[in-house]
């Protein structure tokens, strides 16, 4: 009975009051419910209905983890004994990965470049030398890094840094050529420094340049070297405070390098030479080597070749020792990519690099330098890969890298993510891409192996697919904070190859990147993938285990809308709905012969942007293209970018819109059944009144149409969609109302806009938009304009009530378009499967049209108890089974969720979202319940319905970086902080929600930031994360023998402390250097990830625990003090019992 109360409750209140649009204009500027009509007593009648569950203590935000390559990588580090490596980035940023899942990222506050790192090897700490002169200490003995120390150089800049093995005295050059000791311990400054003049000769006149390598001698520590930029180089001993040697040399220096007994050393230099020096006659190296250049005829010396930027000698037990070096290639061949050269004896292999090498280290067997080295792998930082070598074979292969450092590998243009999904999806999507997996890997170990993983507790399946600028689509398995790639799928493979000389029909459209994947639809259940790409193409596949020849099928639909010429419409002039079977243009050009544009002499009309191949096409396991269906141009126009997309398996169809209308096509019988402008869909509904207007004089696409120009709309397609709202995003300068009149502008209203490269490009943000967008502002937007183009911005199938006196679900797809307009259209399958494939689906408009501010985001369906009703879908079932010998064999369909089952036939809640706010109906009865008016200064950039701990929420983001969540239905605000600025356009294009309190974006153009708003994650992250630090025993040194001990080097200890400590060096001047002590040991304590309270009772259990170990050591202290004393007595007695007796009285 009360759900009956109920109904009749709301069609009361439909009675009452017609909801318009305006229902919750009046809130306050934060957002705030509204419930238009009715008494606040039937207002509040829902809320008795449904129990809402969710609360905002089940909410919090943290960054979870960061995947992909470094972007911008500047350092690199490796702990031998730990087996982690540490990568510093241009940003300010570190990322420390050990074995698969232990990966960690950290950020320095300031932002400035890393320069170089220094493990404290086997410490469980980092050292970070920045570009702001700051050197800073990392405690890595907790999952979350925090800086405990940090000093910052006030007078000097940092070039170089040294930290022996085992010591905790720092060794930092700087620019102006001086050496400082820093205790690594209190970060402090010792004052012995090592000054330019007192270093170099008294007779030199110049200066040596700044310091770009320090290290000790393996032969003795208290010996430092020094080498200086302009080619001198000094042996400096530490305990005499003078130079043992000097050498000199006419070629910068770039690095040095120690062979392991300490008697010589190597340097490489800026004209691409090596040379080896002895310590015993350092007048000149005794040997000198140009690996790349050409050797002269007349025995002169050989040409200069590029600067050998590092150089690493290695030395090995039973083989020749490894010289290893980047750079140093001939001038004379400009072509040569980027190479690191291994020298091995008599043999040189040169390895060639995709891009530039920014760092290398070998890695050794031993962290003793004294010993020797046995190197048995080089890792190479490059610019945008990171790659190992083994040198353990002769041919040098690489190994397969476990770490997703290859998102970026084609830019990434869209992503999508999906959390809790079916579990049998990951095993299927990795068998049938682990068959296209390269070959030639090394056999060997990843030996970056360090840190310790485990799954932690949420382990339910997750999923992220990634769209790339080369058509390519990743499906990646990110279950438990990790990543791992799946199946790759090559959406270009159904078109024809570019020929380079064929004309500018698709590059007038696309100049770069024709089959970039700009929108991607997956149902994981029926496996049904969508890809719509930038050249107005929309792709089907099918998911199946087996490979096939067959011709694609393709299908072409016409879809333009010329608005300025359109007259008032009315009911009985608007074109009939088109049969299944039709392919109709959506409107005709009114005015002839002045509206069409000339391009090469011909005009284009009915032409795709590309080339489906017509031939069988073998397709090997996996996704498999069932159907492609084209937009074509128009009277000259070329067709525009698809803004929105969304496929149904159950009922077959996949419909897509784009700024000039809608399409629907059947998949399965391969027929377009809808191919409309927007304005049609309105039918008699169309609530604005369009004034008829003069045609324009000339068209502007060919010159101005940035909506089809390369890549540049996945800039402004913030929403997936096309709007020229991109300048709100720089934090409104211009006042609120032309700025939302100005985002209702046509796209092709915009002139001057400039061509857009690549959405990974630096050089394009934020403030480069509103610069460049500020010229086609208009003082006045006339209402025409308002309405000239209303792009479909949001697309969704469901079972739900298509009119109000509806008293059954049935298929509808609800319309959102750009002027916050819903429309609803009714489908009408065949009643039986048998006839699915023969009996044509009729599309018809129901007449309901639901109003909201904004361009609509996205739709969701509850039933009426307020879970989220699912989608219908078809059951998966391979299209090519080789058991399936008819093929009229039933499809499985799933209508709606089984929770919600008995209760469909009753009543339901629509929730949709705009950019502006959110609106939940009751259907039938179209009753707005709930208004909240999200923001009325900024703009949504992405709204999800996803669900958390068995409720429902809607999430938004907005473009002023906010992140909130909403209850459903009543839509109370739940959640909000302002966490992410848009500081890119990359954020606001790839930010996602989805289940469980997950979401993600693109924080950098090679890495995806996840994070949680959930709290329960939020305290459970501690678990899940890896430990980077894990005890281990350092190796002991290698016995030397009683000859070397006796004849090979200095035999007094070096003790540094004596040295460098204040009672011996004294204090630094105060003014060098300022001590900022850091967070880290606050950071430790606190777990950084839990809650305070608990932090705090597990401190005070283990301060428990602690005390009655302490009392327990006590008790036994005290019991062994006892015993000792009594044994001291009992001597003590037989001592004097046999103190006078002579030995042969005993």
């Amino acid at each position: 009975m009360k759900k009956f109360n109920f109904r009749k409750v709301l069609d009361g209140l439909t009675a009452a009051s017609p909801v318009g649009s305006s229902g919750g204009g009046s809130g306050s500027g934060a957002g705030g419910s509204v419930h238009p009509g009715g008494t606040a007593g039937a207002a509040g009648t829902p809320r008795e209905e449904i129990q809402e569950t969710l609360t905002s203590d089940y909410f919090q935000i943290c960054k979870t983890v960061r995947h992909g390559f470094p972007y911008l990588p500047t350092a690199l580090a490796f702990d031998p004994v730990q087996k982690i490596l540490a990568i510093g980035t241009r940003t300010g940023a570190i990322r420390i990965l050990g074995r698969p899942g232990v990966d960690c990222y950290c950020q320095h506050e300031s932002g400035a470049a890393v320069l170089q790192l220094q493990f404290l090897i086997n410490e469980g700490a980092l050292v970070s030398a920045c570009a702001d002169d700051a050197l800073h200490l990392w405690n890595l003995r907790q999952k979350r890094p925090a800086i405990l120390h940090s000093l910052k150089f006030n007078r000097e800049r940092i070039t170089y840094c040294h930290l022996p093995f085992q010591s905790k005295w720092l060794y930092v050059g700087t620019e102006r050529g001086n050496t400082h000791i820093v205790n690594i311990e209190s970060f402090i400054l010792s004052g012995y420094v090592i000054m330019w003049n007192k270093a170099i000769e008294l007779s030199t006149k110049t200066h040596p340049g700044p310091v770009v390598h320090l290290s000790d001698s393996p032969r003795d520590e208290g010996k430092l070297l020094i080498g200086y930029e302009n080619g001198t180089i000094v042996f400096w001993d530490l305990r005499s405070k003078r130079a043992d040697l000097r050498a000199y040399y006419d070629e910068a220096i770039h690095s040095v390098a120690w062979h392991h007994e300490g008697k010589q050393f190597m340097c490489s230099h800026s004209d691409g030479s090596l040379t080896l020096w002895n310590l015993k006659s350092p007048n000149r190296p005794f040997q000198t080597t140009i690996p790349h250049g050409k050797v002269q005829r007349d025995g002169k010396k050989p040409e200069s070749c590029k600067p050998i930027l590092k150089v690493e000698y290695k030395t090995c037990k039973n083989s020749e020792p490894f010289v290893i070096f980047s750079g140093g290639l001939s001038y004379d061949k400009p072509c040569r990519r980027p190479s690191l050269t291994i020298m091995h004896g008599k043999a040189i292999t040169v390895l060639e690099m995709d891009h530039p090498i920014v760092d290398f280290l070998t890695l050794c067997e031993t962290p003793y330098p004294n010993e020797f080295q046995e190197p048995y792998a080089v890792v190479v930082l490059l610019e945008k890969d990171l790659i190992v070598v083994d040198l353990t074979q002769s041919n040098f292969p690489i190994f397969e890298n476990p770490y997703p450092i290859d998102i970026h590998e084609s830019p990434v243009t869209c992503t999508e993510y999906f959390a809790d999904c079916p579990p049998d999806l990951i095993p299927v999507l990795y068998s049938v891409g682990a068959k296209h997996k390269k070959q030639g890997y090394s056999n060997k170990e990843w030996p970056i192996s360090g840190g310790a993983w485990n799954l932690g507790a949420q382990t339910y399946p997750e999923i992220i697919i990634t769209g790339h600028a080369d058509g390519s689509v990743k499906f990646w398995d990110a279950s438990a904070i990790t990543l791992q790639m799946l199946y790759k799928l090559k959406t270009s493979k159904v078109f024809e190859k570019q020929k380079v000389g064929e004309g500018k029909a698709t590059a007038e459209i696309v100049e770069e990147d024709p089959f970039a994947v700009q929108m991607m639809y997956w149902c994981p259940e029926s496996r049904i993938f969508c890809v719509a790409g930038v050249s107005a193409y929309v792709i089907v596949y099918r998911f199946s285990k087996h490979e096939v020849n067959t011709e694609i099928a393709s299908l072409e639909v016409r879809l333009q809308c010329e608005v300025e010429d359109i007259i008032t419409p009315e009911p009985e002039t608007n074109p009939p709905f088109p049969d299944a079977s039709s392919q109709l243009p959506s409107l005709k050009s009114l005015s002839g012969s002045a509206n069409t544009v000339a391009c090469e002499g011909t005009m284009k009309d009915s032409i795709p942007c590309l080339s489906v191949k017509a031939r069988p096409v073998r397709m090997p396991p996996g996704y498999q293209a069932d159907l492609v269906i084209q937009l074509v141009w128009v009277d000259g126009e070329p067709p525009q970018q698809i803004t929105s997309l969304a496929v149904n398996s159950a009922y077959g169809l996949v419909a897509f819109g784009n700024c000039n209308g809608l399409a629907v096509v059947d998949f399965m019988q391969k027929t377009v059944l809808l191919s409309m402008g927007t304005l049609d869909l309105y039918g008699s509904s169309d609530p604005y009144q369009r004034q008829p207007r003069s045609p324009r004089k000339s068209r502007q696409f060919a010159a101005d149409n940035f909506c089809m120009r390369g890549l540049s709309n996945f800039y402004p397609d913030l929403t997936k969609r096309i709007r020229t709202s991109y300048q709100s995003l720089t934090e409104l300068s211009d006042s609120p109302v032309s700025l939302e009149l100005e985002r209702c502008k046509s796209p092709t209203s915009v002139k001057g806009s400039r061509k857009l490269s690549l959405p990974t490009d630096l050089k394009t943000d934020l403030e480069n938009r509103e610069n460049s967008f500020s010229r086609s502002r208009s003082s006045s937007v006339s209402s025409i304009d308002r309405d000239s183009k209303e792009a479909i911005t949001a697309l969704y199938f469901m079972e739900s009530f298509a009119r109000k006196n509806d008293s059954a679900v049935s298929s509808c797809l609800w319309v959102g378009t750009g002027l916050g307009m819903v429309i609803i259209l009714s489908l009408n399958l065949p009643a039986s499967d048998d006839l699915r494939q023969s009996e044509p689906v009729v599309v018809s408009p129901s007449g309901t049209v639901l109003t909201l501010k904004g361009a609509v985001l996205t739709f969701a369906c509850l039933d009426c108890m307020g879970t989220l009703t699912h989608q219908p879908y078809e059951v998966w079932r391979d299209p090519h089974s080789a058991d399936d010998g008819d093929k009229t064999r039933k499809r499985k369909l799933v209508m709606h969720s089984p929770s919600s089952s008995q209760d469909m036939g009753d009543h339901q809640f629509a929730v949709i979202c705009s950019e502006k706010q959110a609106k939940v109906f009751s259907l039938p009865s179209q009753t707005c319940l709930y208004v909240h008016n999200i923001t009325e200064t900024s703009f949504l950039l992405r709204a999800d319905v996803v669900t958390l701990c068995n409720s429902v929420c809607l999430a938004c983001f907005c473009a002023n970086g906010h992140i909130m969540t909403l209850s459903l239905p009543s839509l109370r605000p739940l959640l909000d902080i302002n966490y992410l600025p848009v500081t890119d356009m990359r954020i606001a294009r790839t930010f996602c929600f989805t289940n469980e309190g997950q979401a993600l974006y693109l924080s950098s153009p090679t890495e995806i930031q996840r994070l949680t708003y959930s709290q329960e994650m939020c305290d459970n992250l501690q678990d899940m994360l890896g430990d980077l630090f894990t005890p281990v025993e350092t190796p002991e040194a290698q016995n030397r023998g009683f000859l070397k001990g006796l004849f090979g080097g200095s035999g007094q200890a070096f003790d540094r402390e004596e040295l460098f400590g204040e009672a011996t060096a004294g204090k630094a001047s105060r003014s060098l250097a300022q001590h900022i002590p850091g967070s880290g040991g606050i950071e430790g304590v606190r777990g950084a990830a839990g809650g305070v309270i608990g932090d705090l009772t597990r401190a005070r259990i283990a301060l428990d625990e602690r005390g009655q170990k302490l009392g327990e050591l006590d008790e036994r202290t005290a019991s062994m003090m006892a015993s000792a004393e009594a044994f001291s007595k009992h001597a003590h007695e037989v001592m004097l019992k046999y103190k006078d007796k002579k030995w042969y009285q005993f």
